[in-house]
Parts: structure tokens; C-alpha cells; sequence
């Protein structure tokens, strides 16, 4: 097999970016390898069949270990598939606000603040009619809110406006605290995940290689240098070698579960699992960070509309639980059906104030459960470690309450139906937010992108200590932005797309 210019591991998000803008030269020879398949199932392209996709072939599966705060075992989704998690997720596109951005910075991610990454973000959109100093023209994603908004949506809106919160202008475009109709991944009523943008229009070049159904086992690391990768079709092992760089783009969980087989990770933890210590580099999955949420669920007073190319949360706010905080650290987010866990009761017909915390102070760890490739690995978000987070959600669920109980609700509103009668005070709060916890899917961090001992990779992206191997994906954010973490996905994976082609 000839040596590629470059392999990219895992075909979702930044993985179809990289695809895409890596195989722009001709010249360049760039292997992609995904794990899932290559078709999408029905229910991926019909926006408002999403929830059906977290028990699908498309999804991974996978549970974190129980929760100490909570007990509970949380189901922690990632896509399988081409378009990874674009392909199930919600379809919400919206940055952080700029806070977070210029957070990392400060905290020794250099050139990665919020002025650093809006080139690229604004590289990855097509966002009409807005601000072009903030907002791109001309990208593979079509982004915009929903048109019209649903009415129980637009209802939420007022009372929230009613209860004295400002109504923002461009709530995904990272300025701004408030509500509003955030972006969607959504053209003419059909999902657009990174597969439909980025990577099924370049197919046809004859310079990339896509190969799905394929679960990467391990990194080849020879002299301080990443010299290709060992893969497995079926029953047959492939080894592809790369004459330039190996970049991994698999996520939070599968990059540095990868680099954890390969033996690339804290000593201690390999030496238990039985795997060869290739570098020590405490770093790899630590600081497992994603956005706990908590659902505020309202029986209706008649049957809600139904519409297919609906994502069923049209609209969020970014505020403060304190006002005191420097920064908004809670998202609020309208939804149109009752969302909450199958294994809750609540009502079949409703909608829904979804409060999420955007930044937790808790975070946990990926580790491997064995050394073998295709075993799940061993995920602790540590979700409310801290107990200043559980008591942000409170003040979120009481937010939420307030909201709900505005006068522009009335026509909708019938009773709470969770938490419901007999949760009034906080510690009944609590109680329901232990008892229902669940992830909002952003899992991010375990590759963190920085200059002290607990970072894996450096502002260039590449891997401390092995020449040839980057991670470009969700795992290198330094901290969880404060918003569904997608639209942060594409910026750093057309960054990295830039810094490959520059060094090529």
C-alpha cells in the first residue's frame, strides 16, 4: 500500500472537513477511516426523527460508569457513521458566547480565543442576512433559525421576554446573552449533518480514499514518530502507512480511547490495562467535560402541532445562574415535545424548558476498561462533582419555572408534569435533578489543547512528543464552550484543515 499524505481517523464532524479541504490539493493523497457505515439510515435526514436515532445503529451505545453524585448511569450518545454526531444530533448550530473562547486563551491556549476562531467560523457558513463582520457567506453549511417558528417556540420566546430577559438579535452568533431562534442545521426541511457538506460532494476525487466499516486498532509509532495506522475490515487487518501526518478526528471519546491503545497516556493507567507505554503523557483522557440537562416538562392544554422538519428546540437563552458570574453558565432551551428519560414517567403530548449547565466545574476521565480495540471504554464525565454545579442547575430549574408560569404561556400551559407537585423547595430539586440526570451530548476535553502538564497537544494541534500525529476535534477544546459544541467542532477542524495544508 503507497503511503498517504495524510490518514484522517474518524469521518464525522472534523473528520468530513478535514476530508474535504486536505484532499483540495490534487496532489495530496488523504485516507479517510470510519468506523460506522457509509449509508445513512431514513430517520437521519428528517430533522424531527432525531431522538429515535439515540437507540440506532448510528449511535454508539455507550453508558458512563455510575455517577457519584447521582448513582446513575447516564447514556453519553456519539454518532457511528459518516457525519458522526452532526448526523443525530439535535441539528443546533450556535457558538459559545466569546467568554469562553477568550477564557482558553488566557488559560494557556495561545491564538485560540473567540477573534482567533471566528475566521473559521465563519469559514464553515452560509449565514444570510446577518452581520458579515460576524457571520459567514459562502461556506458548505446553510445555517439558519426555523421559518416559521413553531408556536408553542415563539410563545416561550414572549414569556421570556415577559420575564425580563432581552430578546437577542443572533443568539448563535457568540455576542450575546438572552433568547432567541438559534441556527439550524436544516436546509429545505432535511437534516445537513458534515457528511452532506463537506464530504459527499468530493467523493468523486480520485486523490481521497474513504473507507467505512473499519475500526482503527492502534497508532504505529516508530522513533518519536507516528508512521501510520493498523485497521480492521471484517476479519482482514490493514496497515496504512502515511508518509506525512496521522490526524485523529474520532471525538472526545474514540481520539483518546485510540491513543490510550496505542500507548499513548498516563503510565500508571496503561500498565494496569496491560497495554505497552509507548509515551507517558499523563494528559490523554483526562478532563472529560460535557453539559449535564435537566428537563422542566408542562402538560398542554390541546395537542401540540407536528411538523417533520422541525428540530423540536428552536430556540435557547444564554444566562446567568448568579449574576454576580463573569460569564453566562446556563443554557435554556425551548422544546416542543416532553423530553426527559424513557425510564421517567411524564406525559406523552407536552413541551418542554430544558435547563443545561454550560460551565461545569466538574469533569472526569476516559480509560480503557481492556486493551482490547473494540471494547467500550470506561466514561466519567463526573457530572456534578462539584456541588456548585447542582446548585447552578437549581437556580436554572427555577428560572425555567418562572418562565413558565408567564402569561404568554397561558394558552398552552396546563399542569407541570415534572418535577411536578411536591417539588417546591430546593432539595426536592435536587432529588429530581439526581434522579433524571442526563447528558446533553457534548462530550469534549479529553485531548486538551495547552502548554502545562495536562495537555496533550499544543496550539498547532500536534501531539506532545510524537512528530507526525495531531488531534483535531471536540477532545483538544480546553474547557467546554457554552453552547452545543458542533458549530466549534467545524471552526477547529477548518483551523486545523489550514495548519495541515500550510505545513504540508
Amino acid at each position: 500500500m503507497p503511503a498517504y499524505d495524510f490518514i484522517v481517523v474518524g469521518a464525522g464532524t472534523a473528520g468530513c472537513v478535514l476530508a474535504n479541504r486536505l484532499s483540495a490539493g490534487e496532489n495530496t493523497h488523504v485516507l479517510l477511516i470510519e468506523a460506522g457505515g457509509s449509508e445513512p439510515l431514513p430517520a437521519q435526514s428528517v430533522p424531527s426523527l432525531w431522538p429515535t436515532l439515540l437507540e440506532s445503529p448510528a449511535n454508539w451505545g455507550e453508558f458512563t460508569v455510575e455517577q457519584a453524585a447521582t448513582g446513575t448511569t447516564p447514556l453519553l450518545p456519539r454518532g457511528r457513521g459518516l457525519g458522526g454526531s452532526s448526523a443525530i444530533n439535535a441539528m443546533v448550530f450556535a457558538r459559545g458566547h466569546r467568554s469562553c473562547y477568550d477564557r482558553w486563551a488566557r488559560e494557556g491556549a495561545k491564538g485560540w480565543g473567540f477573534d482567533d476562531l471566528l475566521p473559521y467560523f465563519k469559514r464553515s457558513e452560509h449565514a444570510e442576512g446577518r452581520d458579515p463582520a460576524l457571520r459567514g457567506i459562502g461556506g458548505p453549511l446553510t445555517v439558519a433559525p426555523a421559518a416559521p417558528a413553531h408556536p408553542v417556540i415563539e410563545a416561550c420566546l414572549e414569556a421570556a421576554a415577559q420575564t425580563g430577559y432581552a430578546r437577542a438579535a443572533d443568539i448563535s452568533g457568540g455576542l450575546e446573552e438572552g433568547f432567541g431562534l438559534t441556527d439550524l442545521n436544516i436546509v429545505d426541511g432535511r437534516r445537513q449533518s458534515a457528511a452532506d457538506a463537506y464530504l459527499r460532494p468530493v467523493l468523486d476525487r480520485p486523490n481521497l480514499t474513504v473507507v467505512t466499516g473499519a475500526l482503527v486498532h492502534r497508532l504505529h509509532v516508530a522513533e518519536g514518530r507516528c508512521t501510520g495506522v493498523e485497521y480492521r475490515v471484517g476479519t482482514e487487518s490493514v496497515t496504512a502507512p502515511c508518509a506525512g501526518e496521522v490526524v485523529l478526528t474520532a471525538g472526545a471519546i474514540g481520539s483518546a480511547q485510540l491513543l490510550l491503545l496505542s500507548g499513548v497516556g498516563p503510565r500508571a493507567h496503561l500498565r494496569d490495562v496491560g497495554v505497552e507505554t509507548v509515551l507517558d503523557l499523563p494528559g490523554v483522557g483526562a478532563h472529560l467535560q460535557d453539559h449535564p440537562i435537566a428537563s422542566v416538562v408542562f402538560r398542554p392544554t390541546r395537542p401540540l402541532p407536528v411538523r417533520e422538519s422541525s428540530n423540536h428546540g428552536e430556540a435557547i437563552g444564554l444566562l446567568r445562574s448568579d449574576p454576580a458570574l463573569d460569564e453566562p453558565d446556563l443554557q435554556v432551551i425551548f422544546v416542543d415535545i416532553p423530553l426527559h428519560l424513557p425510564s421517567v414517567e411524564g406525559p406523552e403530548d407536552g413541551y418542554t424548558i430544558g435547563v443545561s449547565l454550560m460551565r461545569p466545574r466538574s469533569h472526569g476521565t476516559v480509560r480503557l476498561a481492556t486493551a482490547a480495540p473494540g471494547v467500550s471504554p470506561l466514561l466519567d464525565p463526573g457530572f456534578y462533582a462539584d456541588d456548585r454545579d447542582l446548585e447552578a442547575v437549581v437556580a436554572g430549574v427555577r428560572l425555567a419555572r418562572e418562565i413558565g408560569a408567564a402569561q404568554a404561556l397561558a394558552a398552552w400551559r396546563g399542569e407541570e408534569a415534572l418535577p411536578g407537585p411536591g417539588t417546591d423547595d430546593d432539595g426536592a430539586v435536587r432529588a429530581y435533578l439526581r434522579r433524571t440526570l442526563a447528558s446533553y451530548c457534548h462530550p469534549v476535553g479529553t485531548c486538551r489543547l495547552g502548554e502545562d502538564d495536562l495537555s496533550v497537544v499544543g496550539p498547532d494541534l500536534r501531539v506532545h512528543g510524537i512528530a507526525g500525529l495531531r488531534v483535531a476535534d471536540g477532545s483538544v477544546f480546553p474547557s467546554i464552550p457554552s453552547a452545543n459544541t458542533n458549530a466549534t467542532v467545524y471552526a477547529v477542524a477548518e483551523r486545523a484543515a489550514e495548519l495541515l495544508r500550510t505545513d504540508l
